[in-house]
């Protein structure tokens, strides 16, 4: 980083693994800042050194619980109120972004709140990745820096050197990330087609296209319970798979999702760290993106172009 730039990196509580991570491929210390715990669950928070006329780069993933969110927009307002040049809220795994439209009568549309949360807060620009819906971007007036988990998971792919090797999406709402993918490798594209009669249950699947001797690799964004892609490793094998292999970007794995991914029949589940991953599954890996975002920052401050570090 140049010396005539300001520039400062801090971390909410839960996402300092990820940030210092970030900090050691910028070669930039990461900043020093309290947080203050009351006996009654509020919190506050105070940077400890000065931060006036810098360029200030808060990393925070808003994963549950809400805390998190709570954390980030009072870093936010402490940065702007102590004369901070820029505030860009760097944030890898953006919560509430499955609840983009309204799909029901009265309902919210909860990632429009959080982007107006953090509007006014007072962030100047927005870094992120693997939007669950890539229209949340236009939910901000701000530039969104949008990555994908592309730029690790295909080299990661690449690696494995799989003969008949199938791209596979276990929804049918995540098959244009699956195409993609699938076209840049030259392979073929399988779909899964679900119903679910309630949320986090799957009712029915069934797959299209062919999985028989191949070697099948499942592509999705979010894992949650993690009851869809098992069920959908699980069909694959039971249609003459030789392996089910699973990439997501956001490692959630709310309860059984650990249970679940170390009975099913997956070879491995892969993830990013965009999510800390706290809990034990043999199964489940996780590739750093810490060089991503240090890139991209350091690309936001010399005005250098982003897009020309992805993938696809």
């Amino acid at each position: 980083m140049s010396d005539t730039e300001p520039v400062m990196v801090f971390s909410g509580t839960n996402s300092r693994y990820l940030a210092e991570k970030i900090c050691t491929h910028l070669g930039h210390p990461l900043g020093k800042m309290n947080i203050t715990h009351f006996a009654d669950g509020e919190f506050a928070v105070s940077y400890e050194e000065s931060i006036r006329g810098a360029h200030v780069f808060l990393v925070q993933s808003t994963f549950p619980n809400s805390d998190n969110l709570m954390e980030l927009l009072l870093m936010i307002d402490a940065a702007k109120r102590a004369s901070a040049r820029s505030i860009i809220a760097v944030i890898p795994y953006f919560g509430w972004a499955r609840q983009d439209r309204k799909d029901k009568p009265r309902v919210s549309i909860g990632a429009k709140l959080v982007a107006d949360l953090l509007s006014t807060a007072g962030i100047d620009r927005l870094i992120t990745m693997d939007l669950h819906a890539d229209q949340i971007q236009g939910f901000f007036n701000i530039p969104v820096d949008h990555l994908y988990a592309s730029a690790v998971f295909l080299p990661y792919i690449e690696s494995l050197h799989l003969h008949n090797l199938v791209l596979a999406t276990p929804d049918v709402g995540g098959s244009k990330r699956a195409s993609t993918f699938s076209k840049y490798l030259g392979v073929p594209l399988v779909l899964c087609n679900k119903s679910r009669e309630k949320a986090n249950e799957v009712a029915h699947m069934q797959i299209i296209g062919d999985v028989e001797g191949r070697n099948v690799v499942l592509v999705d964004d979010i894992v949650d319970t993690a009851g869809t892609i098992t069920k959908a490793a699980n069909i694959m094998l039971d249609a003459g798979a030789l392996s089910v292999r699973a990439i997501a970007s956001h490692c959630v794995m709310s309860d059984p999702a650990s249970q679940r991914v170390d009975e099913s029949g997956l070879t491995e589940m892969v993830f990013t760290d965009s999510i800390p991953y706290y809990k034990k599954c043999d199964k489940v890996k996780q590739l750093s993106i810490a060089a991503m975002f240090a890139e991209t920052i350091r690309r936001v401050v010399t005005n250098e172009s982003i897009s020309s570090q992805y993938i696809i």
